[in-house]
């Protein structure tokens, strides 16, 4: 009996080290590089450049060595990426962190997000047309093409497909003539422009003025970027309020990592207002913390509708 109490003293103690030894290896590991990863939707050149003060700041702030950004082609290049460990920390849209949660709910965890400048913590799907198409209303769309932006995205897939049905009183695939994707928001509304889609859903802020593109979204970053004016489209539809999207960080990432990263994002709004708005697309008031319960309404649409 002795023996066997000796032994099992020893294999703890034997567990204890390599959590021990795998505890520092992650920690070590944590302050070499830290890996950023930048979903699809706009221009890369355009992505990059936005993301360039994190590049700048974040080493001495958190304490790595170097960061590296990794723009993906589409939304699921970067949700693959966070499920397999190889990137640090990428905001997603709240159906984007939904795949994760329903594939791997150890992968990747949510820690912020943004606050509108209203205060508050959601955004809208919004369906708009070319004004001088002649469509004014989503009873014009019937029969027409309707372009989605991409299928892990919120507001551009996911939230229409649920709440589209009840609002044109018809299944999706009955009501339009035809369904697409457009390769991501800004090329999406690109198309719509072109006369591809006779409307598409984005994501706008819902705050301030149409015209404007919205106070954040899609559309004030193209109108900002000056390669969409506003008096070319008109509103459809708007969906309910959705869920700001995550700043999800990597769930393995030692806690007094993701401490320093927290901290500095948090303070990102007072510190550097440019950084901010720069890597958010528009005006926001701050960030709050959230978790995956917080996403529970679109994890549960999205485990009904289209699944993992």
């Amino acid at each position: 009996m002795i023996r066997n109490l000796l032994l099992a003293s020893v294999a703890a103690f034997s567990v204890g080290l390599a959590a021990s030894a795998q505890a520092e290896e992650n920690a070590n590991a944590d302050t070499k590089v830290f890996r950023i990863g930048i979903i699809g939707g706009e221009n890369e050149a355009d992505r990059i450049r936005n993301f360039q003060c994190m590049i700048d700041q974040l080493p001495e702030a958190i304490g790595v060595e170097e960061v590296k950004l990794f723009p993906a082609a589409d939304y699921d290049g970067t949700i693959q990426g966070l499920l397999g460990g190889t990137l640090d920390y990428a905001e997603l849209g709240a159906s984007g962190y939904a795949k994760i949660h329903l594939t791997d709910p150890d992968a990747a965890e949510p820690i912020l997000t943004t606050v509108q400048t209203d205060g508050s913590t959601g955004y809208h799907s919004v369906m708009v047309a070319r004004k001088d198409s002649g469509i004014e209303s989503l009873e014009d769309m019937k029969g027409k093409k309707l372009g989605f932006a991409d299928p892990d995205s919120t507001s551009g897939f996911l939230v229409p497909s649920v709440t589209l049905p009840e609002a044109v009183g018809a299944p999706i695939n009955e009501y339009f003539a035809e369904t697409g994707f457009g390769g991501g928001h800004e090329n999406l509304v690109l198309e719509v422009v072109k006369g591809t889609f006779d409307a598409g859903t984005t994501w706008a802020s819902g705050v301030g003025d149409f015209e404007d593109g919205y106070t954040s979204g899609n559309l004030h970053k193209m109108v900002e970027k000056g390669i969409l004016d506003m008096d070319d489209l008109v509103e459809l539809w708007k969906s309910p309020l959705i869920p700001n999207g995550p700043i999800v960080v990597r769930s393995s990432m030692s806690d007094e990592m993701k401490t320093k990263f927290k901290d500095f994002m948090m303070a990102l709004p007072e510190n550097d207002p440019e950084c901010f708005s720069a890597i958010q697309g528009g005006d926001y008031k701050s960030y709050t913390e959230v978790n995956s319960d917080f996403y529970k309404p679109i994890i549960d649409a999205r485990r009904s509708t289209i699944g993992g």
